[in-house]
């Protein structure tokens, strides 16, 4: 009788040990702070383009090919585009950069490193995308889990943080913001403030008299 109450008492322990290493075990309810763990992921993808060029650049078949590319990449907002050319030709450079412009980008300083051996007499035009995504949201799990660590659910922060990486303009800036130019904008952005301030009212100045309509000279 002994033995068998010794042997109840110790899988009781075996089991109640286990349940408190499942609270925790890696992966459980054990955020308690207020900080998101599911945060924006930046990724980027390269796409290329080989165009044959000459002495004085790219000819026009090349640049139609380069202008068709572009509208089918669809380029937007956030795009990187980038040139690489072993000879260093300037005019190809130019005319890779006065398309671009015709899309409303800028040509950037630097390529990255892409695969493949680049002949002379080719350039290869790189157009950069970034894409911003939160792994692993929605997250819906753990919900029926005891919460004995009063932790946040392991959803907290996707709605958040999903609509903030679906309506970013560009990507890059969830790393890196925007930096200033420098420039001062007081005094545009004052202008109206003192026009409204400085203008005349418009009952200043003295009244002018008036008679009465239909009076006489009386």
């Amino acid at each position: 009788m002994t033995t068998t109450k010794r042997k109840i008492a110790g899988a009781l322990a075996l089991a109640l040990g286990v349940t408190l290493a499942g609270c925790n075990a890696p992966g459980a309810l054990d955020n308690r702070s207020l900080y998101s763990v599911k945060q924006p992921v930046v990724s980027r993808t390269s796409y290329t383009l080989d165009l044959a060029t000459g002495y004085d650049g790219l000819a026009i078949p090349e640049q139609q090919r380069l202008s068709s590319w572009f509208d089918a990449m669809n380029l937007r907002y956030g795009d990187r585009i980038s040139i690489e050319d072993p000879l260093a030709n300037g005019a190809t450079r130019d005319t890779v950069a006065r398309i671009a412009a015709r899309h409303g980008l800028l040509l950037a300083d630097g390529a990255p490193v892409t695969e493949g051996f680049l002949q002379p007499g080719t350039a290869r035009v790189v157009i950069t995308r970034s894409t911003a995504t939160v792994p692993g949201c929605p997250d819906w799990g753990k919900r029926n889990d005891a919460n004995y660590a009063n932790a946040t659910s392991p959803g907290y922060g996707c709605a958040v943080n999903g609509n903030l990486a679906a309506m970013v303009a560009n990507p890059e800036d969830l790393l890196a913001g925007q930096t200033g130019s420098g420039d001062t904008v007081i005094m545009s952005s004052t202008k109206a403030i003192e026009t409204y301030r400085e203008k005349t009212n418009t009952g200043a100045g003295e009244l002018k008299a008036s008679s009465p309509s239909g009076s006489g000279g009386n």
